[in-house]
């Protein structure tokens, strides 16, 4: 049974501040390209091949620093830490973000949207690292969950702050105060960060035991558990199998393990599956493009950013969802029914497009835009907040930054591949773009299905006897059973749980 406490969700909801980073900087230019301020000032109203190639360039040149930023962090996590890290990616986030809401030309604004997503990749890599090592195991897929969750609130906030300023006179404020309301994000969590324990595990590989103790007796504490048997021994495991993992890391001679060694090498293979699939839904396209579909179906104006607003406001309670069910329904299983109900949505959407774009037929139209609200809710019901968790979990301690920055490059060369050739795309064959995602996501099911663990329930520890890998120390069962009963069991009723 799920577990947690005030303490767990304190911490996991002050580091969501790095998640609401990411989702607003990622999403705010969905609308800053439909601005008429922007395209006016950048002078992009008028020449429609150069506007095309300056909007793949924004959106490319952010998945870019994307890239570099998720592989630094593989980095400097474990040389300097969570925190460390973290501060550092809230600073360079709120810097580029600086730079491009006073940007006086487009290759200011290009450089400053690089720097951006730099800071950004690194946070989108950090916070589910940071979330999953301070989780109990089986409330996990609900407080990582937060993340992808979070990063949606991001995307939402951001289109409704540009629905509020598309109706401003003033041409300038109304694309440069919402980019320069990104700053607020980083630097709460700036602010408010402080007081977040550094992470356990990272402690424990740093041989800093007795730190690491005082931090797990906190975040794995149980009512009814006053000798704190189950943080006991959790941290018991904890130590084995840090203990059993250097051990074996040393002696296999170090980071070419993670090719040279055939679990770590699934693993890595897995994580950048997880999110390569999540973009080859053609989820980023719609989003990022959603205005321009819209136009497609025939409706301009404001009408098209508020439908834009709905849309992220809708995925942003699909996300709420999934965290709530997923330690219930199982990773595995969700990415499926995502992915499954992108592909079919996404087919019905092109239908609705190649038969109704451009022409008066309002029904069509509607199930186009239907559709569209279809496709982002199996998207952030299955895959958007489950492969955050899954990629976070997947990893031993000693790997983990490698393993998710490197699961990160899957989404961020995903995206600049398909940002960038998604405005010609869509330009020259319109609709039949949707046909290389419908068709790739078919082979991505049948891979996902035949190829994935589950890892629902587990201590991060024990996931290691998924890929094959020796659980150092696994939890004494009968503790498992003892939790359990105590968690259904009344208020006021419990019993302790023998020591292992």
């Amino acid at each position: 049974m799920a577990h947690y406490s005030a303490y767990n969700l304190r911490i996991i909801l002050t580091l969501t501040l790095g998640s609401l980073s990411y989702g607003y900087a990622f999403s705010v230019i969905t609308n800053t390209i439909g601005q008429p301020g922007f395209l006016q000032y950048f002078g992009l109203q008028d020449d429609p091949a150069f506007t095309n190639t300056i909007e793949g360039a924004v959106n490319g040149l952010f998945s870019a620093g994307g890239t570099f930023g998720a592989l630094l962090v593989a980095w400097m996590n474990d040389a300097h830490g969570r925190k460390a890290t973290m501060y550092l990616a809230a600073l360079i986030c709120i810097v580029g973000t600086a730079i491009q809401s006073g940007a006086i030309d487009v290759a200011m604004f290009l450089v400053a949207r690089f720097i951006t997503g730099w800071g950004i990749g690194m946070m989108v890599v950090l916070i589910p690292i940071f979330q999953a090592e301070v989780s109990p195991p089986t409330s996990r897929g609900l407080l990582v969950g937060q993340h992808g969750a979070w990063i949606v609130v991001g995307y939402a906030v951001a289109s409704w702050v540009g629905v509020g300023t598309f109706y401003s006179t003033n041409l300038s404020f109304q694309w440069r105060f919402p980019i320069a309301v990104g700053c607020i994000w980083p630097l709460g969590l700036l602010i408010f960060s402080p007081w977040v324990p550094e992470s356990p595990r990272w402690l424990l590989l740093k041989g800093r035991r007795d730190e690491a103790w005082t931090i797990i007796s906190k975040l794995h504490s149980r009512p009814g558990d006053p000798d704190d048997a189950y943080a006991r021994d959790e941290f018991r495991q904890m130590v084995q199998q840090v203990q059993l993992d250097q051990a074996a890391w040393d002696r296999g001679g170090g980071m070419k393990q993670v090719i040279t060694k055939p679990s770590y090498r699934r693993r890595m293979w897995i994580g950048f599956f997880t999110q390569y699939a999540a973009q080859t839904t053609g989820a980023m396209v719609v989003n990022n493009y959603i205005v321009l579909l819209y136009h497609d179906l025939g409706y301009t104006g404001g009408v098209v950013l508020v439908l834009g607003a709905a849309y992220v406001t809708l995925a942003m309670v699909c996300n709420f969802l999934a965290s709530f069910i997923m330690d219930y329904m199982g990773r595995v299983r969700l990415l499926i029914i995502g992915l499954a109900g992108c592909m079919i949505v996404l087919s019905c959407e092109s239908a609705m497009t190649a038969q109704f774009a451009g022409t008066s037929n309002m029904t069509g139209n509607a199930f186009g835009v239907l559709f569209i609200f279809m496709f982002i809710f199996f998207y952030a019901s299955g895959i958007d907040a489950t492969s955050y968790v899954y990629c976070s979990e997947i990893f031993p301690t000693h790997i983990r930054s490698q393993g998710m920055g490197f699961s990160m490059v899957g989404t961020f060369l995903s995206t600049v591949i398909y940002l960038d050739a998604a405005p010609t795309a869509l330009a020259n064959i319109q609709w039949r773009f949707y046909l290389f995602f419908i068709c790739m996501t078919a082979i991505n099911i049948a891979i996902v299905w035949y190829s994935f663990p589950e890892t629902k329930g587990l201590s991060l520890e024990e996931i290691n006897g998924q890929f094959g890998d020796e659980v150092a120390a696994p939890l004494a069962e009968e503790m498992r059973a003892d939790s359990e009963k105590q968690e259904s069991e009344k208020e006021g009723k419990s019993q302790l749980i023998e020591r292992v």
